[in-house]
């Protein structure tokens, strides 16, 4: 499985918020929060099941992240092991820390949409 290389990884790291396109509704974006866990990219729904954008890409597929101007490819898939869904938990948290609504991220309803992301 690729990795993403340490540039983009600092770039992740570093954006506050992303833009995501899936090939199912590619003319629409939607802002969302990433993260990095070493070399692991983690995003997920702060609206659970609900959001479209995690519906298109639930079982995994291709998506496109739109951020400091670049576009990147990746592929998304179901991160369901225990020890990833924390890291990710752990990784908003500190991230987002100073947001009002970093607590909404770490629910215990929207922790199984959590997504890993590997370049495409």
């Amino acid at each position: 499985m690729a990795k993403f290389d340490e540039e983009t990884l600092r770039k992740l790291h570093d954006c506050k918020e992303v833009a995501i396109r899936t090939t199912k509704h590619p003319g629409s974006a939607v802002t969302i929060w990433v993260v990095v866990s070493s070399t692991d990219v983690f995003i997920r729904s702060v609206r659970g099941t609900k959001g479209r954008w995690y519906r298109d890409l639930a079982t995994g597929g291709p998506a496109t992240l739109e951020f400091d101007g670049e576009q990147l490819a990746v592929e998304a898939a179901p991160a369901t092991d225990a020890s990833s869904i924390e890291r990710a938990s752990q990784e908003f948290l500190s991230k987002y820390r100073s947001s009002p609504y970093a607590a909404s991220i770490v629910r215990q309803d929207v922790l199984e949409t959590t997504l890993r992301l590997d370049p495409q």
